[in-house]
């Protein structure tokens, strides 16, 4: 695997009394998208604020390309950022004069992000608002406009914290596919967002955080099939008899049909005999989501 293009290495940070952030350990691959999830005051605004050089950590190192921001500001240029709560652009600027003052701000020269800015501005259909102040845009004009002032001076990382928050179905849709197409040039992304839809539907890795920890980190895929795992569903061809129905409430089994049955594989096998020789209609593991395996994680972490 190519190396990672941002890596957090024992971060750790206190306000007070309060450690907001415990020896958080992250990694972001070229083209990869990371859901970075948590409850509010979980830690995860601290984090990314240390991760965009943004707040200096107590302990421990961020890494841009191999170069620590801290020590090497110059590393940030390889770092976009849209922070959800935050203006990202300049209200009484149109979007051409905020896009050409952050790439000339970003190390462009004035002719090259005016150029850059053009071709943003018509990719996201913004064109017809160019000499709009920002101000009087929609709030998906807003958001879009924000995701271009990250995006202006080509960085390898983007972290968007919140990026579709508030914005209508369409347009909402519309940032899902230019943040996947993103990662498929080759961006790593880390994403932050309470809305699960989004980051089932983006990520590739998970990293949940919970009390400043981070408590799972594991690709998309496993961690649906290990939570999957936890639940079987069980349809028969008929009715089961009472006494049936009473073997399997004592093995744990809910439901009328289909049946709906936690536990492991050895367990599944005792209901499986308690309804032989009744013909099965399926068998299989249940499905679940990430918005479960979220509130199952935070709630016994």
């Amino acid at each position: 695997m190519a190396r990672p293009y941002l890596e957090a290495h024992g971060l750790y940070k206190r306000f007070g009394a309060l450690e907001a952030v415990k020896n958080v350990h992250l990694t972001l691959h070229p083209g990869e998208i990371l859901a970075f999830l948590g409850k509010n005051g979980a830690g995860k605004s601290t984090t990314v604020k240390m991760l965009s050089g943004l707040l200096l950590p107590d302990r421990g190192e961020v890494h841009l390309l191999g170069k620590n921001p801290f020590r090497e500001p110059l590393a940030l240029k390889h770092l976009g950022a849209v922070l959800e709560g935050n203006r990202n652009t300049y209200w009484r600027l149109t979007p051409l004069e905020n896009l050409v003052y952050f790439g000339v701000a970003r190390g462009l020269r004035l002719a090259a992000a005016r150029k850059r800015a053009w071709e943003l501005l018509e990719e996201y259909a913004l064109l017809g608002k160019a000499h709009t102040e920002v101000r009087h845009l929609s709030r998906g004009m807003q958001q879009k406009l924000a995701l271009l002032q990250a995006l202006i001076h080509d960085p390898e990382v983007l972290l968007l914290d919140e990026p579709t928050l508030g914005l209508d179905v369409e347009t909402a849709l519309l940032m899902r596919d230019k943040i996947r197409t993103l990662a498929q040039a080759g961006k790593a992304i880390l994403l932050t967002t309470h809305q699960m839809e989004v980051a089932e539907a983006l990520a590739d890795r998970v990293a949940i955080i919970h009390q400043g920890e981070v408590v799972v980190e594991e690709t998309k895929e496993g961690l649906l099939a290990r939570f999957a795992g936890e639940h079987y569903v069980l349809e028969l061809e008929e009715k089961p008899p009472l006494e049936v129905i009473k073997q399997l409430r004592a093995l744990g089994v809910e439901g009328e049909g289909p049946f709906f049955f936690r536990g492991n594989a050895q367990a599944l096998w005792q209901v499986l005999e308690a309804v032989k020789p009744l013909p099965l209609k399926k068998v299989a593991k249940g499905e679940t989501d990430l918005l479960e395996i979220f509130l199952k994680v935070v709630g016994h972490a």
